[in-house]
């Protein structure tokens, strides 16, 4: 009668014996595995704290504040957020120093409660409080081998399941503190540390790469040293104003843009409809989502380092139904990518067919003629600020941003000597390529917590080894 059902018998002087009494049966079925003598959460902590709950600016004004917007793979990147209610003496406490491990405490997705990100150099940043910041005793184990084990599958399954799930997924400190933590020898926390910290170093040299790309157009176009400007002020006729654009906000006749946009238009430029095909795809609504099936990518997962695994699938039914449509929407190689709605102008440049579809707010561009303009040179000019000025001045005004497909149409895209842009294409690839090597090292520091913890040390340090010779 009760075949196929998930059932455990615990008795109640073990559920009393915890520090927090957990009466849900999902927490006593959990996923589980065995470790010979771990530590405990409590045992490792050097040092625990909690970010700032104080409101957050994007004015450059007060101290930066990182974000989990700003976990770049396993580390972190440049904040965007800052803070001006915070003292210094409060900055100075919340500083991210060299091997602190900061943590997702609480989100709305499961997928991010949790998620961790080592900060491999000392940063003159804070962090928000929905993270907090773990300093573990070096001693029992170094903060690049906690963060490896933190993000495998079996600190995700530690991790979910002392999370506590409400409106909002929680997973505290005190939480942190019951988690079980793999012992392992000085020597694999080596191994770790060191294939974290070469993967830190490929990241920072594909970011090197990334800036000198930009640099190179910036300088190309006149726009190296260019500061827009700040006057509020812009006097316009009805001729070059509604006349012509059809726009009554004062906000998007504001002389910065116009600056930008004169800039390009001093040297060769075209419009992006005379360089690409620009097509739509659907929009299936949330009733058609489903836990598994075809991937269904929205803006959400799409940025211009790359896309992430999408949260959300399509149902075997909308599939049967559009059938025929289904494989014209799948984007091909060499398709980019490109935002229309909520973050507008996002650009990624597929290097691969991508076997899914994607949400109506992203469109699909494809060059016309690959000898005037290079695919990686676009998605980069989509992606500066050149464009991004232009997106800004179209799609403002509103609380979802939402940019029209004849406004896109229009967008002017300057267009630079070939061999300038083949020279940026290089140092694109090269940064895809190292960005590429960063996660595979992270992906096998992970992968050697995993077999450590399935079998034993010297198969997870004769895997490192492995992957190392066949690399390099």
């Amino acid at each position: 009668m009760l075949e196929g059902l998930e059932i455990k018998e615990v008795m109640f002087d073990k559920i009393n014996s915890t520090e927090l009494v957990r009466l849900e049966s999902e927490f006593y079925t959990a996923k589980s595995f065995d470790l010979i003598n771990p530590f405990s959460g409590e045992e490792i902590i050097d040092l625990v704290q909690y970010g700032t709950s104080k409101e957050l600016n994007e004015e450059n004004d007060g101290y930066p504040i990182l974000r989990l917007n700003e976990f770049d793979s396993s580390f972190i990147s440049k904040p965007s957020k800052y803070c001006d209610i915070i003292d210094e003496k409060t900055f100075q406490s919340l500083k991210l120093l060299k091997n602190d491990v900061l943590i997702c405490r609480t989100n709305g997705n499961f997928r991010y409660v949790g998620k961790s990100a080592l900060v491999p150099k000392d940063y003159e940043y804070a962090y928000a409080s929905y993270l907090f910041k773990i300093r573990p005793k070096n001693e029992m184990i170094n903060s690049s081998t906690l963060v490896s084990f933190l993000n495998s599958k079996y600190g995700r399954i530690e991790i979910e399941k002392y999370s506590m799930a409400s409106n909002q997924v929680n997973f505290s400190p005190a939480k942190f503190r019951q988690l079980r933590i793999p012992r392992f020898s000085e020597v694999l926390n080596k191994f770790i540390e060191n294939l974290t910290y070469n993967s830190f170093e490929n990241l920072q040299n594909s970011k090197q790469c990334y800036s000198q790309a930009e640099n190179l157009l910036l300088q190309e176009i006149g726009l190296k040293d260019f500061t827009p400007s700040k006057e509020p002020v812009n006097v316009k006729s009805f001729k070059d104003s509604f006349a012509t654009s059809g726009r009554l906000d004062a906000e998007y006749y504001q002389l910065k843009y116009e600056q930008v946009v004169n800039k390009v238009k001093d040297k060769s430029y075209d419009t992006l409809q005379n360089l690409v095909d620009i097509n739509k795809s659907i929009e299936p609504g949330s009733k058609n989502y489903a836990e598994s099936g075809l991937p269904f990518m929205r803006v959400a997962d799409l940025s211009k380092n790359g896309l992430s695994e999408p949260q959300k699938f399509i149902s075997d039914s909308f599939i049967k139904e559009n059938r025929d449509k289904i494989s014209d929407l799948k984007p091909k190689k060499g398709t980019i990518l490109f935002s229309k709605d909520g973050s507008v102008g996002i650009a990624y440049h597929l290097r691969q067919n991508y076997n899914g579809i994607t949400s109506g707010a992203i469109l699909h561009l494809n060059i016309k003629d690959e000898k005037r303009i290079l695919p990686e040179y676009l998605t980069l000019a989509l992606n500066s600020k050149v464009v991004q000025m232009q997106a800004e001045r179209d799609a403002g005004g509103s609380i979802i941003l939402h940019w029209r497909v004849g406004e896109i149409e229009n967008v002017v895209v300057p267009i630079i000597d070939f061999d300038k842009q083949q020279q940026i294409a290089n140092l694109i690839e090269e940064s895809f390529a190292l960005k590429k090597q960063s996660e595979y090292l992270l992906e096998v520091a992970k992968k050697a917590v995993e077999i450590a913890i399935e079998e034993n040390e010297e198969v997870a340090i004769a895997y490192i080894n492995n992957q190392s010779n066949s690399n390099g």
